[in-house]
């Protein structure tokens, strides 16, 4: 505020009914000081009447902040003195016996020791001192233990002795941490688990999603919880599902495969353990996109209640697994590396084919056939029906259960 000293009696009287509503507070200490003495010098206010003091000392609490009792202090001090000065703090100090230098050699000691408890710091502290003669360990060989942790406490010291230790994740042995090398190998599945969305806390069901990373053979199974109990069964669905032999079972980090149930049930089978790596998002792409391409475009987004499990297995290994592998076709990338060593994509129109054909078009691939199975069998299947007749004898069995499923659903107590 400029010449906000040199204001007249109406004035002040204009500015203090105008800013009722408004708050001030000043810069600092020393400043708003230096002002309420100017002011009280340009207003002559020992000779003013009662009431202008009275306006004068309203002023001066509006533009600085302070409170009344402050500003009769102040005022007390400019009568008897003239002048309205910032006292200097006469407090009583302790004498400092440890000086900066002695922080920042305790905090060098920590840093080469990595921060021992008081009592080995206080020893190490001793020794070098009295046995290696090192004179600047002096005032700090006679520390207390307790003490000693102050300073580690002080500012200087955080400063100059901060350590910082990263996360430690806690090591989970099973499994094995790296991505799948099927070499042109069918039988090396990618597995994800898809959740059917909440209702008013009810969980829905789970769909469980396995897929083959050379042929894209896709099997579906579906489970009303993902606890050991519940998973097992189907997992053991989907593998069965699978016309070649299992290798290699690859999966992200969560607990519903990670654990010692499911790696007995794969060390059973003699099948490869694989998990996803940190920072590697490509490990898990092609089951990904299967989520959102395959599961959430036909089944949605839609809450279905986890009672109806059974029902859906029933229906993916009836209906949808079948369209899946022998009438829906799949894009086969053909990758290419440029002379700066970066990998292209591309999905040629002529190499897009049904998981099916893929898997037969293999060199040898009736050597990956489980026993039992032959492709005279898997060519009547293929042949049964057209693409499209499946896809159509596929959505009426969807739609179908769909709308039963729908209509039997509970309905949550807020909507009763």
């Amino acid at each position: 505020m400029q010449n906000s000293e040199s204001l007249t009696r109406q004035q002040i009287s204009d500015f203090l009914k105008a800013s009722e509503e408004i708050v001030f507070s000043g810069a600092n200490q020393a400043e708003v000081y230096a002002w309420v003495e100017r002011v009280l010098v340009a207003q002559e206010f020992q000779g003013q009447s009662k009431k202008d003091r009275g306006a004068i000392r309203a002023y001066v609490e509006k533009v600085t902040g302070l409170s009344t009792p402050q500003v009769t202090r102040l005022i007390r001090k400019y009568k008897s003195t003239g002048h309205v000065t910032l006292r200097s703090s006469q407090r009583r100090r302790f004498p400092r016996k440890y000086t900066e230098r002695d922080i920042a050699l305790l905090a060098q000691v920590d840093r080469a020791h990595e921060r021992l408890s008081g009592p080995a710091t206080l020893c190490i502290l001793k020794r070098e001192h009295e046995k290696f003669g090192k004179a600047e360990f002096g005032p700090l060989a006679g520390i207390s233990v307790s003490h000693l942790y102050n300073l580690r406490r002080s500012t200087n010291y955080r400063k100059q002795a901060a350590m910082f230790e990263p996360t430690r994740p806690t090591p989970v042995s099973i499994a094995e941490r790296r991505r799948p090398d099927p070499q042109g190998r069918p039988g090396f599945l990618r597995v994800d688990t898809v959740h059917q969305g909440d209702w008013d806390g009810a969980k829905g069901v789970y769909h469980i999603n396995a897929v083959d990373t050379i042929t894209q053979w896709q099997v579906v199974g579906c489970t009303s919880k993902i606890s050991e109990q519940f998973l097992i069964p189907v997992l053991e669905a989907i593998l069965h599902q699978f016309p070649f032999r299992i290798l290699g079972f690859h999966a992200d980090n969560g607990s519903e495969f990670i654990n010692h149930t499911v790696a007995q049930l794969l060390e059973k089978l003699r099948v490869e353990f694989t998990k996803s790596r940190a920072c590697r998002s490509q490990d898990q792409a092609l089951v990904e996109g299967k989520n959102g391409a395959v599961i959430r475009k036909l089944m949605g987004y839609g809450h279905i209640a986890s009672q109806h499990s059974e029902e859906l297995q029933k229906f993916y290994t009836a209906h949808f697994n079948p369209y899946l592998n022998y009438h829906r076709p799949c894009g086969y990338a053909t990758v290419t590396v440029d002379g700066r060593g970066k990998r292209r994509r591309r999905y040629p129109v002529e190499d897009y084919t049904t998981p099916y054909e893929k898997f037969r078009s293999l060199p040898q691939a009736s050597q990956y056939l489980k026993p039992g199975i032959t492709f005279q069998q898997m060519d009547a299947w293929a042949d049964a029906m057209s693409d499209t007749e499946c896809a159509e004898q596929m959505n009426a069995a969807k739609a179908k259960l769909l709308r039963r499923c729908k209509s039997e659903s509970p309905i949550p107590p807020r909507f009763l």
